[in-house]
């Protein structure tokens, strides 16, 4: 290697680090500021006279705006490139918690927290951030670095939840809300330092797997590929439990009549054992079977959900609770992401990990709304809870027996 190589080589590894870590700032602020937002529910419902429902409409409305603006985001990058899609979240992003934080009425709250944050997501949110890492660096790294982006997806928690839910005790929760706009601020530079992946050339698709194709015939092959199919069906329950907690795990520790900042301590711990989590699933995923991985993973959460919900909370128990799951979390991010890879390849994989999302974030829309509804419904939260435990286990079973039975292969050129 002459002088000259070596010294490009360098310029292009630093530039992969700086893309990395905006891509990892990026989606830090973008996926736990929105998971914090279940802080508010209480304070917020109660000062603008508002059902409990109404807050959860907005956030459901949020994640299925996410789930189906995210396919339409990845299908429009090889046309216009990474930097404006991900400026464009940025900055509805920014507008979304600036609204909702001087909003006085309920369709202010829908407008703000759905209408807004939800595209902003799926123009910033894993989808879009997974797919620059993973143009980044090479293939033998991949997993790794999805684990590390996943991982960035939680630190935000650590911060974010115990600030909000001081800000929002001690002066109110139009406080704690203006904070994550300051913090949100950062999306911008984030966005533009990720962007200089529309420099770099895609990198070759692996061996049997064709990219000259159009994104119509790219998400058509993929929705034919039985592997896919099932990973996407089972994606739906992840978001439904995942969305059901965030939303509604503070106020079921104050109806249980435990401190109120415990919600906030259980989501730091869910955030921070999530780091560890989406490591060890993205170093397991260029290990073993990543669709296999993935049903052990919905198995297990399911189980811990049903202890927890069974037993009566205790502030030691929750913290395990959330020490638990938090390392279950975000460990699907880098192993749905690279299964995609695998079998499509790089030019269409934010569009088609965004199909897939859209069914995760389906599953977000029932567990954010179908769980304040069963609660005005039924004062409680127990049939939501064995409704996620249940769909829990069958989508795992599934995932598994699949995965072990039919591994996934790269389609046909």
């Amino acid at each position: 290697m002459t002088q000259t190589d070596d010294m490009t080589s360098r310029t292009e590894r630093r530039d992969a680090m700086w893309i990395v870590i905006g891509a990892a700032v990026l989606i830090s602020m973008a996926m736990r500021l929105r998971q914090s937002l279940g802080l508010f529910m209480q304070p917020l419902t109660q000062e603008l006279n508002l059902p409990v429902a109404q807050f959860t409409l907005a956030i459901a409305i949020q994640n299925l705006a996410w789930g189906v603006f995210q396919p339409v985001a990845g299908a429009l990058v090889p046309r216009i490139g990474f930097r404006a899609i991900m400026l464009l979240g940025a900055v509805m992003y920014l507008i979304g918690l600036i609204g909702l934080s001087v909003t006085t009425t309920g369709l202010g709250v829908l407008i703000f927290a759905g209408f807004c944050i939800g595209p902003a997501m799926g123009c910033a949110g894993t989808a879009i951030t997974m797919s620059v890492a993973s143009r980044a660096v090479s293939a033998a790294r991949r997993s790794l670095i999805l684990g590390i982006i996943s991982a960035a997806g939680s630190a935000g928690t650590l911060y974010s939840a115990p600030l909000g839910q001081w800000l929002s005790t001690s002066i109110d929760w139009r406080a704690g809300i203006t904070a994550f706009a300051i913090l949100a601020c950062l999306m911008i530079p984030a966005a533009w330092i990720a962007g200089r992946i529309d420099r770099r050339p895609i990198p070759a698709p692996p061996q049997g797997v064709t990219e000259a194709l159009s994104a119509r015939l790219a998400a058509i092959q993929a929705l034919s590929n039985p592997s896919f199919v099932v990973m996407a069906l089972a994606y739906f329950v992840c978001g439904m439990q995942l969305i059901f907690l965030t939303t509604h795990l503070p106020a079921y520790i104050e109806i249980c009549g435990l401190d109120p900042m415990l919600s906030a301590t259980a989501l730091a711990l869910i955030g921070g054992f999530n780091i560890l989590g989406s490591l060890f699933f993205g170093w397991a995923g260029g290990r073993w079977n990543k669709q296999a991985l993935l049903g052990m993973i919905y198995i297990s959460r399911s189980l811990v959900l049903a202890w927890y919900f069974i037993t009566p909370p205790t502030p030691g128990s929750t913290m395990l609770f959330a020490s638990i799951m938090g390392f279950l979390w975000l460990g699907v991010g880098p192993l749905v992401a690279g299964s995609v890879a695998e079998m499509f390849g790089l030019r269409w994989q934010a569009m088609i990990q965004g199909i897939a999302f859209m069914s995760h974030q389906f599953g977000s829309f029932t567990g954010a709304f179908g769980g304040g509804y069963l609660f005005d419904l039924l004062g409680n939260y127990t049939l939501a809870w064995q409704l996620g435990v249940g769909l829990g286990l069958i989508a795992g079973a599934m995932q598994l027996t699949f995965a072990l039975t039919r591994p996934p292969a790269p389609r046909p050129a």
